[in-house]
């Protein structure tokens, strides 16, 4: 049933995302190129919500920066200790205009009618729901199916990810989905898939010979090489893990992937260090990188980790106040599932690399990040295709199967 009444091929589906963090654009455009590889038969359409919300950002109206650029300003400087006490208060703000943006949302959707909406973002889900009913209501059109897909493992309650509003969940961990089940979500609304979303890029077999690429970028061909990333804008504290290991004249070498952080990028390169070494800037391809790695250090982002581990990747990470409140779980997950080392702090950096020069311990490693079978890109489409042409009704209990996996009772993550 296309609720629109257009033809198939023409059904749309708004794809919400925004700037803050590189994560929720790579989601949007991973979903939209699986979607479109998959021949799927809606079209995705890829929205900033910048786009439809730009007068009520409350930063710039302040100090005139928009949101995202102060936000990832923070980042590349690793201003990230009060970041629970942040959240807390741009939720107040966020609340303070949420009559304005709902009215902002509603008046898009009426005359913008999708076949579904997705939210690949935390913290406006409320607003983006009750915009999209208002534009039904008024439409005298049935409601609009809404989707949140969390890309992060876990929620940060409260009206981070799931509020309490009758709409689906795709979550890419057992946690995400038990948390959206005690809010009093009905198991029919929420997908478990195998994982977070990851570009599918990094599924497409590329051999290389490493030694080759290796000597090519000015590193050692058999030299144990670490992955240095901190998302898409980097991190000051890069600088501070490249002397570290100097220090401790670790047998290793390092990658820098310095993502838009251009000063950052000749820093680093102007650097004297005692191990071989490359700084790269922004790169469309960080999983050929990865292929050149044999292990990540960085910060526990879910999107970077995905990519680590399905690149085969062990990884470095700390905790401690400044990891940021939504990425604090997944530190507690690499620990349960021993897919690397968690530290307290990156001072502690060469303690972390040690085992990844260990043959034996890389080996175990290795051997359970391989376990893992993350194919959440591509199965999210299909979950997309029930829920426009008939909204899945089934007891407690029942799960969905979608390309030969069950994702209502998935056991990853």
């Amino acid at each position: 049933m296309n609720i629109n009444g257009g033809p198939p091929a023409e059904r749309r589906v708004d794809l919400i995302f925004f700037d803050a963090g590189g994560g929720h654009r790579a989601a949007a455009a991973a979903l939209a190129a699986a979607a479109r590889d998959q021949g799927r038969s809606w079209q995705p359409n890829p929205v900033n919500l910048r786009d439809l919300l730009g007068p009520l950002d409350f930063i710039r109206n302040s100090i005139g920066v928009r949101f995202e650029d102060f936000y990832n300003a923070m980042l590349s400087h690793g201003l990230t200790v009060a970041t629970g006490p942040m959240l807390r208060l741009a939720q107040t703000l966020i609340a303070l205009r949420h009559k304005r943006a709902v009215q902002a949302l509603a008046g898009h959707w009426q005359t913008q009618a999708p076949a579904l909406v997705m939210s690949l973002i935390p913290n406006f889900n409320r607003a983006i729901f009750e915009g999209l009913r208002a534009a039904d209501d008024a439409a005298r059109r049935p409601p609009t199916p809404m989707v949140t897909v969390l890309t992060d493992l876990a929620d940060y309650p409260p009206h981070f990810w799931i509020e309490r509003q009758e709409q689906y969940f795709i979550c890419g961990s057992a946690r995400a989905a038990e948390q959206a089940r005690a809010m009093g979500h009905p198991p029919q609304r929420i997908f478990q898939t195998s994982g977070m979303i990851v570009r599918p890029e990094f599924y497409q077999p590329a051999p290389l010979n490493r030694d080759h690429e290796r000597r090519r970028l000015g590193l050692a061909a058999q030299l144990p090489t670490g992955l240095v990333m901190f998302g898409g804008f980097g991190s000051r504290r890069m600088i501070a893990i490249a002397r570290r290991v100097a220090a401790a004249r670790l047998d290793t070498q390092l990658i820098f992937l310095c993502g838009y952080n251009q000063p950052l990028a000749r820093r680093l390169s102007a650097m004297r260090l005692s191990f071989p070494h490359h700084v790269e800037g922004f790169t469309p391809r960080p999983h050929y990188f990865m292929r050149l790695a044999d292990y990540f250090i960085g910060k526990p982002g879910p999107g970077s980790l995905s990519e680590a581990w399905l690149m085969g990747l062990p990884v470095i990470v700390e905790r401690n106040a400044r990891t940021m409140v939504q990425e604090r779980y997944n530190t507690e997950w690499i620990e349960q599932q021993r897919l690397g080392v968690v530290l307290s702090s990156f001072r502690h950096i060469a303690r972390g690399i040690a085992p990844m020069l260990d043959a034996a311990q890389l080996a175990g490693f290795r051997a359970r990040v391989g376990a893992l079978d993350n194919r959440a890109v591509f199965e999210i489409p299909a979950i997309v295709d029930q829920l426009i042409a008939s909204p899945p009704h089934r007891t407690a209990g029942q799960s969905l199967h979608v390309d030969g996996r069950d994702l209502g009772e998935a056991d990853s993550a």
